[in-house]
């Protein structure tokens, strides 16, 4: 297991970080959870993984209400799956989650992941966000597998 702690006192710190974290999160296919409040910078996160992978960060936008973003890299594809309007296992089933973690190439990144038991278990690691003394400052607790 790989356990990192990391901190950022930017934004423009968050997305130069999200480099290392996704080294960190290969190879793919990999299916991590995305753990922090309302506003921890996890979509942040993921615009510097979708820098990382060679897609435009300008493209990511959270997924709150379409659920599932998808991003094509140059080195693989990214989704990133908003969790924090469902509520039951059964409402997993629809989103295809299960085809996304067996595609070759392919890194899942999950916000609201850890309202879900079947989706922890699965999990491969997480990325938990606090916030730090500092308005704009951040600390990533990075775990994976």
């Amino acid at each position: 297991m790989i356990e990192k702690r990391l901190k950022t006192r930017s934004v423009a710190g968050t997305l130069a970080l999200a480099q290392n974290i996704y080294e960190l999160m290969l190879p793919a296919p990999r299916l991590v959870i995305l753990r922090g409040d309302l506003g921890a910078g996890k979509t942040t996160l993921v615009k510097g993984i979708a820098q990382a992978i060679g897609a435009s960060a300008d493209d990511v936008t959270s997924p709150t209400f379409t659920l599932v973003q998808e991003y094509r890299g140059t080195k693989l594809k990214l989704y990133h799956l908003d969790l924090y309007r469902l509520e039951k296992d059964e409402e997993l089933l629809s989103l295809g989650i299960e085809e996304m973690e067996a595609e070759p190439d392919a890194l899942v990144l999950v916000e609201w992941g850890e309202k879900f038991p079947s989706l922890l278990q699965r999990a491969r690691g997480q990325v938990v966000i606090q916030p730090g003394d500092e308005p704009d400052e951040r600390w990533f607790f990075v775990q994976m597998l």
